[in-house]
């Protein structure tokens, strides 16, 4: 039967464009603490409103409620706060330095600082995780010396990559931070594996992955949940949704028509959809899908639903694709200021504390730039010999290769 009517292709349009105010009305944004937190052994069949709804601990007071609340104590409250101001102070330097031409390339993470370092908080120390980009803050949380960090990014004499990687793409087999990929998606697949053959092993470590909510289109992602559901992998895997990618809205990637949480639901998987600027949110639901996976009941999806308030990188002009004044409207407000409330409201914290810590992890993080700087940066001092590319590659150095660095005169 031939069609009367002519088809038209549907192509997401964002809410807002440069020039336009902004507009969160479709964010739905439900009272803290009204969502249940079911036992971890509950069939992910009975969890379906989880991947819809979005848990919330902190209300509009600063005060923790619900079932979710894992009542932390206060020292630990403080340790978190501590952990996103260094973050964020050391963002502040880094792209400082970016523009000072020190090093080529940098990427923030403000407005999500609460989702690496809760969730850091929430593993163990020698639980493996897979990020991608702008989780510095698993890793300062972790307690890896800045110092390290930073020779990374100038990609001086002291980096441990030998200048291999792009700045900000770190690697710590200590801290069990895997290498950071551009490529998309493949984390989640990494993470899988990993954690496949940390239960053949009888292991008791679990794995963590993340990516972009825009890296849910890649293959990578429904190939890690398919091996995540099938064999039961002890995984979490995090996507952070912080509205875009690079340029494209979360529309692009699926967003507009469901949750990026909702995906899990098509793996048997139990999907959470979390208010990722609510520290004590993104902790209590990272520690319920560590419990779940060390218990052996399998992997959990995790959609951190937060806002990237700073340009993608460096290299990016947000102002180009969304309103200027934007990350001014966002509703679920900043993870710092929202977890200092919350010290406040406990009685733990003041305003006057609050500025000598903020102090505080500025001189920490300029001490640090000081000591990286003198190893060099981009533009000054010394810098691997080009002889170390052939280094690190193969066990053995082909003949080949030995040749090629012959020609070149090491």
């Amino acid at each position: 039967m031939k069609n009367s009517f002519p088809l038209r292709l549907h192509v997401p349009e964002p809410p807002a464009r440069p020039g336009q105010a902004p507009d969160f009305s479709w964010v739905k944004v439900p009272a803290a603490g009204s969502v249940a937190r079911p036992d971890i052994g509950t069939d992910p069949h009975d969890m379906r409103e989880h991947a819809h709804t979005m848990i919330r601990v902190l209300d509009d007071n600063g005060t923790a409620v619900g079932p979710w609340d894992p009542k932390l104590d206060p020292e630990t409250l403080r340790r978190g706060l501590r952990t996103m101001m260094l973050t964020r102070a050391y963002d502040d330097r880094m792209s400082r330095a970016q523009r000072q031409g020190k090093t080529s390339f940098y990427m923030r993470c403000t407005g999500e600082e609460a989702i690496g370092v809760a969730q850091a908080m929430a593993l163990d120390d020698q639980d493996m995780a897979f990020p991608t980009y702008r989780l510095q803050g698993l890793l300062i949380a972790r307690g890896w010396p800045l110092v390290d960090m930073m020779n990374q990014v100038f990609s001086n004499t002291r980096d441990r990559l030998k200048g291999r990687q792009m700045p900000i793409m770190y690697s710590s087999k200590a801290a069990g931070f895997f290498s950071i990929s551009g490529n998309l998606a493949t984390q989640f697949p990494q993470a899988v594996g990993w954690a496949m053959a940390s239960a053949i092993k009888h292991d008791t470590r679990i794995a963590a992955g993340w990516i972009g909510e825009g890296a849910t289109a890649e293959g990578d992602f429904h190939h890690a949940l398919t091996f995540a559901s099938v064999y039961r992998a002890p995984v979490i895997l995090n996507i952070v949704n912080n509205q875009y990618a690079i340029s494209s809205f979360q529309g692009i990637a699926g967003g507009e028509g469901t949750t990026f949480a909702a995906r899990a639901r098509g793996y048997g998987l139990p999907g959470l959809r979390v208010d990722g600027n609510d520290f004590l949110a993104a902790y209590a639901a990272t520690r319920w899908a560590a419990d779940r996976a060390r218990s052996n009941l399998g992997p959990t999806v995790i959609e951190l639903f937060s806002y990237r308030a700073s340009a993608h990188s460096s290299s990016d002009d947000p102002s180009k694709y969304r309103p200027a004044d934007e990350p001014r409207h966002w509703p679920l407000g900043d993870p710092i200021a929202r977890l200092q409330a919350h010290l406040i409201a406990l009685g733990e914290w003041s305003d006057e504390r609050h500025r000598q810590m903020a102090a505080e992890v500025v001189e920490e993080v300029r001490t640090a730039a000081r000591e990286a700087e003198s190893y060099g940066t981009l533009g000054t001092g010394e810098h691997h010999s080009p002889a170390t590319m052939f280094d690190d590659v193969f066990k053995e150095i082909p003949w080949n290769l030995r040749r090629q660095r012959q020609e070149l005169g090491f």
